[in-house]
């Protein structure tokens, strides 16, 4: 299946802060997709060749991704900064409010964020591979990682695949040895801060008002997901005044990049509203 042109490929300059981005036009509903940390556009390739026909596909890099940068200051922006970012692009793009936000990892704690401080913003949030807090594997990983010598590169691509990328195809996992064998020293030291934030945080449910997420919610966990508990899992739905919590079987934390029987499940819930309140389903991968 042949990947869409690229309508638009820019960079946006936002305080101190440059953020590429790019556009494919369409004139069906927005769909913004946020990277997981030290992933970029480019894993949502496979989002781009199934849903660009009906749907105006818009990615971008947060600093410390790709080639997203930070100007001055450090290169992992705070939270609020990657809120800030979203809501720029948001505007440098001129969408509209028939916006999902469809999300990997951390990109879905930026969306929660951007949903309780823009509540009419979006329509729709998508969220895959999230939780409340590290789990023990999750914190046994950055522990393993910040014990590695940060110039060899390919310990720390073996170490993620070991500890939650085991599902991935072997190609994927080739890409990522790649990524990480040519990632810059500061993109680096960006990958490393945040993991000891995420340790250092624990439990981010308790920096945002859960309770005032209005819009349409569906979480979205791989059964063999390793560093995202169910019961973690369970308990953010709980909290999510309207939410769903989806279970796909037979992949792990990275979701549609180890099986593409996933997109079956996002075109679904692209093209519906959300149903039962705080359901729980469970979907072939």
């Amino acid at each position: 299946m042949k990947i869409p042109s690229v309508t638009i490929k820019a960079v946006l300059r936002t305080g101190r802060f440059e953020i590429p981005y790019r556009v494919y036009e369409n004139d069906g509903p927005h769909l913004i997709c946020l990277n997981g940390i030290q992933q970029s556009m480019a894993m949502w390739q496979g989002f781009v060749t199934r849903f660009a026909r009906d749907y105006r596909i818009i990615l971008f890099n947060f600093p410390g991704q790709g080639k997203g940068r930070s100007l001055s200051g450090p290169v992992r922006p705070s939270l609020a900064e990657e809120v800030d970012i979203l809501s720029q692009v948001m505007k440098a793009t001129y969408v509209n409010h028939d916006v999902s936000l469809c999300t990997a990892s951390w990109g879905g704690i930026v969306a929660l964020a951007y949903a309780v401080k823009h509540p009419q913003a979006v329509k729709r949030l998508l969220l895959g591979s999230i939780g409340t807090r590290p789990n023990q594997k999750m914190i046994e990983t950055i522990q393993r990682g910040r014990a590695l010598d940060l110039k060899d590169r390919a310990q720390i691509a073996d170490l993620i695949i070991d500890s939650f990328g085991q599902k991935l195809p072997e190609p994927v996992k080739q890409r990522i040895a790649v990524q990480f064998r040519s990632i810059s020293k500061e993109n680096l030291q960006s990958f490393c801060d945040h993991g000891l934030n995420v340790i250092s945080v624990q439990k981010f449910s308790d920096h945002i008002d859960l309770k005032k997420v209005s819009v349409e919610t569906v979480l979205i966990r791989g059964e063999e997901d390793t560093i995202v508990d169910l019961e973690d899992v369970m308990f953010l739905s709980s909290q999510i005044p309207n939410s769903q919590l989806r279970i796909i079987k037979n992949v792990g934390h990275f979701l549609h990049m180890e099986s593409e029987a996933v997109f079956d499940v996002y075109r679904e819930l692209l093209s519906n509203t959300v149903g039962t309140i705080n359901d729980y389903v469970a979907c072939e991968g």
